[in-house]
């Protein structure tokens, strides 16, 4: 067993620290960047690189913005409403998938209606650009040792020291690199290399997503303030997912019933 002791400040300026978990949103973004031109300077892609720039900058607020309002109201909702002004204490951590990417989505119709392009257009074009954000930042959960899994007793358990228990536990946070990383990562890309029918890119992200986050929801400690919502099992991450595999089904569904060309 592994205990954890990685220290989470990549930088201490003194008047400045700059954290691990920071510097994986910075991977996130730039790698999204860079993915995002390779793409738009294909032959007939409707992209150009400014325009990627532009969708980098929008997206990335909305997932600022999004993450830290889908954590007050998902996670912390009775805290929030004794403290409205902690919504805006990002600096004390907290940021939910979920949240963020509402945030992008309403980021992603704004800025569609901006340059003349439909709402799935958007999102087809976005999806393969998400994943390795997403890795970043477990990467980050990890670093930080936060996010930590339930109890084993398999020999890559690790001891987190915030825990308080001493007892080994699932490094889930990696899981979900792998996972939600890596592997979704894969699997968007080489999709999303041919043409695909309109909202297939789109509909394949919230099935893996879900699909993904709701298996490692199994090994993943629930949130302390929350615990199980229902059945000793059901974690609001799972409750927030779930609709996510509906949802991408059927968008699936309906892409290749209409079989719009992208």
């Amino acid at each position: 067993m592994w205990v954890h002791d990685i220290d989470p400040i990549a930088l201490d300026l003194g008047f400045l620290q700059i954290h691990w978990y920071g510097l994986m949103y910075l991977v996130g973004f730039a790698a999204a960047w860079w993915l995002g031109v390779q793409r738009a300077r294909r032959a007939g892609s409707g992209w150009t690189e400014q325009q990627v720039s532009d969708l980098i900058f929008w997206g990335a607020m909305g997932v600022v913005l999004g993450g830290r309002a889908g954590y007050v109201l998902f996670y912390q909702f009775d805290y929030f409403l004794a403290n409205p002004l902690w919504l805006f204490h990002v600096w004390e951590g907290g940021m939910s998938f979920h949240g963020g990417l509402i945030g992008v989505l309403v980021a992603l119709w704004l800025f569609g209606r901006r340059q003349g392009k439909t709402f799935f257009e958007m999102g087809d074009f976005t999806a393969p650009l998400i994943p390795i954000g997403l890795g970043a930042g477990r990467v980050g959960n990890f670093i930080g040792g936060e996010l930590w899994g339930r109890t084993t007793d398999l020999p890559w358990g690790v001891i987190f020291p915030r825990t308080g228990d001493g007892v080994p536990r699932h490094p889930s946070q990696l899981y979900e690199f792998a996972l939600e990383g890596v592997l979704m990562f894969a699997l968007l890309w080489w999709f999303s290399a041919r043409p695909r029918p309109r909202m297939a890119v789109s509909g394949l992200f919230l099935l893996l997503y879900g699909s993904f986050r709701s298996l490692i929801e199994l090994v993943r400690q629930p949130d302390e303030q929350l615990g199980f919502l229902a059945f000793d099992w059901l974690t609001m991450g799972q409750l927030l997912s779930v609709p996510m595999v509906v949802a991408g089904a059927l968008l699936m569904l309906l892409a290749y019933r209409r079989k719009v060309s992208a």
